[in-house]
């Protein structure tokens, strides 16, 4: 992927059925695919919780993809905002919280 633009970086929260179904992994496949920061968890509230850090059209993009996530999720609703939380390097899954 082409690193284009700003770098932003977004907080995320996807809910639906996204837990049990793979989210997690595919969330951390798709965002090194595109070259992408951050990190992810599941909430103990049922959703999806992620950090996302990149060139600004690549994390646009992630998000779009996000919003249907793997085959088996389906998801509801996806919260974006933005965050001023630095990102890691790479892209790291972490503990429920």
């Amino acid at each position: 992927m082409t690193d284009q633009g700003p770098h932003v970086a977004r907080k995320l929260r996807i809910h639906g059925r996204v837990q049990g179904v793979w989210y997690r992994a595919w969330s951390r496949q798709t965002a090194q695919q595109f070259g992408l920061r951050g990190w992810v968890r599941n909430r103990n509230d049922g959703t999806v919780e992620m950090l996302v850090q990149g060139a600004e059209d690549l994390v646009e993009r992630f998000i779009a993809r996000s919003r249907e996530g793997p085959p088996a999720a389906r998801v509801e609703r996806n919260d974006v905002e933005d965050s001023d939380e630095p990102a890691p390097e790479g892209f790291e899954g972490r503990p429920s919280a």
